[in-house]
């Protein structure tokens, strides 16, 4: 038997469980935030409580939850998926298994809970995906072939500003940009900026990235400045906040139980590369709205077209759409961010896997064991 419950009364069943390395990882120092956090760059034993509280520990914009958030249902026995193995072995914050409206598993570990708001990482670059694809929709797009600087003045004349949206959305917009995560790189010095509060916001973050070394659409390479350059475009196209539009046409109508945050710049953009953070049920809720094809109960929230399109490959990348990671056997596509943070989706079964993490590796090692896992669900609950 099946018990129909709200978010908030799933809260009884979770499990918590010993997880790896908790010493190393800030146990016996309570979790802390920690001052001067940087982010994903922080010191080990901090990631746990800074990941939790991206939203309290820099600028912030509040994304309004709806007002009759989507019901979930319980399994009436837990199936075994794998699930203890696979967090003895990993640094999972929280781990959710999900098919249809069905929570089959759900575990928190490293004392956070239910309650507790997961920042994406880079899973937030899906979001501003979808985003574009209503705002398309909606006309306030006219065109993916429009260029960036046609919404965002301030790079009038620089090779962001002249890159068609499509080719943002396939990270092949051609700019060096270098993300390789030493603590060097430009991705470090976009984060010092506008995460961090110690540059400009706006278009002055990207002006310093003006080297173009391929054509658009010919190179293909990650760089998280294209994200924040979308969510500028996205903030011009609407004419208002990120945040506000996404609670409007995403958040609300996709059932959300809780208030979500994302991170703003100086200037009070969005950052929109990453740094939204939300609890593991409602990124849950995500990847049952993208697998259903954006559609709930009948009502089409993210064209139906734009979803196929962006979980699918996109050239020159086979293992990219639009900013979304297109997995190699074609059926199944996911978010990822740094440390382990996914979603995995099956849209076929309506099969949704959550991992919130610090795995201390990048979103592309941890998605190999990921993966697997995600295989093991699917033999489980059955394709």
């Amino acid at each position: 038997m099946r018990m129909i419950v709200l978010l908030a009364g799933l809260a009884c069943c979770t499990v918590s469980l010993a997880a790896p390395d908790e010493e190393a990882l800030g146990k016996s120092r309570g979790y802390p935030t920690c001052p001067n956090s940087k982010g994903s760059f922080s010191p080990e034993w901090c990631l746990v409580g800074v990941t939790t509280h991206y939203h309290e520990i820099y600028p912030s914009r509040v994304v309004k939850k709806a007002d009759s958030p989507r019901p979930l249902q319980r399994a009436a026995q837990e199936p075994a998926v794998g699930q203890d193995a696979f967090l003895a072995e990993h640094r999972n914050m929280g781990l959710l298994v999900m098919q249809g409206d069905t929570i089959h598993a759900e575990r928190y570990q490293y004392e956070r809970t239910a309650e507790h708001r997961f920042a994406s990482m880079s899973m937030a670059k899906t979001v501003i995906g979808m985003l574009v694809g209503i705002a398309l929709h909606e006309k306030k797009i006219k065109s993916l072939d429009d260029k960036a600087e046609a919404y965002v003045p301030g790079l009038k004349g620089h090779p962001y500003g002249e890159t068609p949206i499509r080719h943002l959305l396939t990270m092949t917009s051609g700019v060096r940009f270098e993300e390789i995560y030493s603590g060097r790189d430009d991705v470090m010095k976009l984060a010092t900026a506008i995460l961090w509060q110690e540059g400009p916001g706006g278009a002055a973050a990207v002006l310093p990235y003006k080297e173009r070394i391929a054509p658009p659409g010919q190179r293909w390479n990650y760089a998280s400045s294209e994200t924040f350059v979308l969510a500028l475009v996205l903030r011009g196209a609407v004419g208002g906040d990120l945040s506000e539009y996404t609670s409007r046409v995403l958040w609300q109508p996709m059932g959300a139980e809780f208030d979500a945050y994302w991170n703003i710049d100086p200037l009070g953009n969005e950052l929109g590369y990453c740094c939204f953070s939300a609890t593991l049920r409602d990124w849950a809720r995500l990847g049952l709205l993208l697998a259903d094809g954006g559609a709930r109960e009948g009502k089409q929230n993210i064209p139906a077209d734009w979803v196929k399109a962006a979980t699918s490959s996109q050239a020159p990348n086979p293992s990219y759409g639009y900013q979304t990671w297109v997995s190699s056997q074609g059926d199944r596509f996911h978010l990822r961010g740094r440390l382990g943070q996914a979603v995995w989706v099956h849209p076929a079964t309506r099969t949704v896997v959550v991992h919130t993490s610090v795995y201390g590796i990048s979103g592309g090692a941890a998605s190999i064991t990921q993966g697997r896992f995600f295989d093991a669900v699917l033999q489980t609950l059955g394709k």
